[in-house]
């Protein structure tokens, strides 16, 4: 009796260690605060990044919802644009062994670099923000669904196409199937770069957005909405990578019979 108890106390505590420990380190920072060890102009204490948050909270709405909006269009074209490409180089060897390389060299380039530039290029608009979001979510997305592609057992695809089944047929039946999970993990990556390449390219121009805000504020040496922005900047992450998991878990319910 009492080793089942523990066996079904553990997955609580699990649980639980999450929400505990980001407590304990506001607990931790409010404290820092309130005995002055730093001063507030510094850092300033949950409860008046709190206060902030909710005085600037109709502002900070309408940026958020073109934030999101910019988010939402890159992340779209980036998994469009990386599904072809997926595609493209799984179907033609030559295409993958010329283009591979350059969809790696785009991991290496900073979009705090390349920023400037989408703003010289395309204005001060939403199309320069949609560009480097697609920049930073293109990758994830065509390598896992690449390596989906190409985990297929060979002895599967040659069963297939010996019973008379077209590429088309394949693709469908057997790798797409498995690709689905590298695909999730790459959207779950993508789905927090979309809101940060989001805010970075709105740093450099704009006329409404997180990032546009952001630098506002952090000219008025507002510290305290500072840090309010950054807390709604990672809840966007966070509630994205959480639908891109709900998705996920919709779409493949063998995984959740596995568990």
């Amino acid at each position: 009796m009492s080793t089942r108890r523990s066996e079904t106390s553990v997955p609580a505590l699990q649980k639980l260690a999450a929400p505990v420990t980001v407590v304990a380190l506001v607990a931790i920072w409010q404290l820092v605060c309130s005995v002055g060890l730093v001063p507030s102009f510094l850092l300033p204490s949950p409860v008046a990044v709190v206060q902030a948050l909710i005085g600037d909270w109709q502002l900070l709405a309408g940026h958020a919802a073109t934030s999101l909006a910019e988010a939402a269009l890159g992340l779209a074209a980036g998994i469009a644009l990386g599904f072809a490409a997926a595609v493209a180089m799984d179907r033609f060897e030559l295409v993958y062994r010329a283009f591979y390389p350059l969809v790696v060299l785009t991991q290496t380039i900073p979009t705090v670099a390349i920023a400037p530039l989408l703003v010289l290029w395309f204005g001060y608009g939403m199309l320069p923000k949609v560009v480097l979001i697609v920049v930073a979510t293109f990758f994830p997305i065509t390598v896992g669904l690449l390596d989906g592609f190409r985990s297929v057992d060979p002895d599967v695809i040659d069963l297939m196409r010996s019973m008379g089944a077209s590429r088309t047929q394949v693709m469908r039946h057997a790798k797409l199937p498995a690709s689905l999970g590298h695909f999730f993990s790459g959207l779950k990556i993508s789905a927090a770069y979309a809101i940060v390449g989001a805010v970075i390219a709105e740093w450099l121009g704009g006329f409404s957005g997180l990032g546009v805000y952001m630098t506002r504020v952090r000219s008025a040496y507002a510290f305290d909405k500072m840090f309010a922005v950054i807390i709604l900047i990672s809840a966007l992450s966070l509630v994205l990578m959480w639908v891109v998991g709900a998705l996920r878990r919709r779409l493949m319910p063998w995984e959740r019979g596995g568990d």
